[in-house]
């Protein structure tokens, strides 16, 4: 069974020195590769010189996040990051108004910023957002409508017509909860010699209902899960996991935070993605392996690293 935790925080494994062993724990638990994301710029020197040191093991993101509000930010040092091959992402980046509200206009024009400097790159977006549902949506839309546009740019990737790259065909309610109608395959078209429109990022630790995760696929993006989906009081985020269509799913642990059940107290980290791929399983009655298999071709489609070992 091979597993892929797509967005993993290394500051505080670097700062206790414990990096290798927590890499090594991660491969003994099936974790083949992690997403190491950045969000200032610090951690954003740190995931991508982990991601060069550890090819195999590790991917980076890098950006700028919302508590950067008002911190200084060197672009020319991370246009020199997002060159790195081992960098795949731009991200953490977001919006998040529970703790920070007073600096909701300062976070939109950093979320534009970053959403701009990643449509130029064609890098897909790690994106966090917390009681910002509307307008991490209406920025995400632009940023769907900017990258279809730059989709038919000097790189070959394949034109659509319309905002979704997969054309994933609307949710419908039932019983109240979102879900797809005999959800279609998302496999991009291809187009002459160029390659498929890629996806344009992920929600990551996603913890919204319905209608938002409906409003994110309808834009194109993967949802990610977390730990918290095996928390006693999920039932209603696990509801929305069991209906998100397969070729959108994406697992992750947002470590060293969020530890899933029943390692709670424990410090968070890689290898407890397995946990969620098997709450996820449990929740959509299907087998672990079959959730690392999927979610591991979704982030490797996610991340553009179809063939690359």
């Amino acid at each position: 069974m091979r597993l892929f935790d797509t967005h993993a925080h290394f500051d505080a494994f670097e700062a206790e020195g414990s990096v290798a062993a927590v890499l090594a724990r991660a491969a003994a638990a099936g974790v083949e590769r992690t997403c190491a994301v950045g969000s200032s710029a610090d951690s954003n020197e740190l995931v991508a010189r982990l991601a060069r040191e550890n090819p195999a093991a590790l991917v980076a993101a890098v950006g700028y996040d919302r508590d950067q509000v008002g911190q200084p930010r060197d672009l020319d040092r991370l246009a020199e990051l997002a060159r790195d091959p081992a960098v795949v992402a731009v991200g953490e980046i977001g919006l998040d108004y529970y703790y920070s509200a007073e600096t909701a206009p300062a976070q939109r024009a950093l979320f534009g910023q970053m959403l701009e400097f990643a449509a130029a790159r064609r890098l897909p977006v790690v994106v966090h957002s917390r009681y910002a549902d509307d307008d991490t949506v209406e920025m995400l839309g632009e940023f769907a409508a900017a990258w279809k546009k730059t989709a038919s740019g000097p790189h070959g990737l394949a034109r659509r017509s319309d905002i979704d790259p997969h054309g994933l065909a609307p949710w419908v309610n039932q019983g109240g909860v979102g879900a797809l109608a005999n959800p279609p395959s998302c496999s991009p078209p291809e187009q002459g010699g160029g390659g498929p429109i890629r996806p344009p990022g992920i929600l990551h630790c996603f913890t919204g209902d319905a209608a938002f995760a409906e409003e994110l696929l309808a834009l194109g993006f993967f949802v990610s899960f977390s730990g918290i989906v095996s928390f006693n009081n999920a039932g209603a985020l696990r509801e929305v996991a069991r209906r998100v269509p397969e070729d959108r799913l994406l697992i992750e642990t947002d470590c060293p935070y969020l530890t899933p059940k029943p390692f709670r107290g424990k410090v968070n980290e890689p290898a407890f993605v397995a946990r969620v791929a098997e709450v996820l399983a449990e929740a959509r009655g299907t087998s672990a392996a079959a959730i690392a298999e999927a979610t591991f071709a979704n982030a490797e489609r996610v991340f553009q690293l179809e063939g690359r070992r």
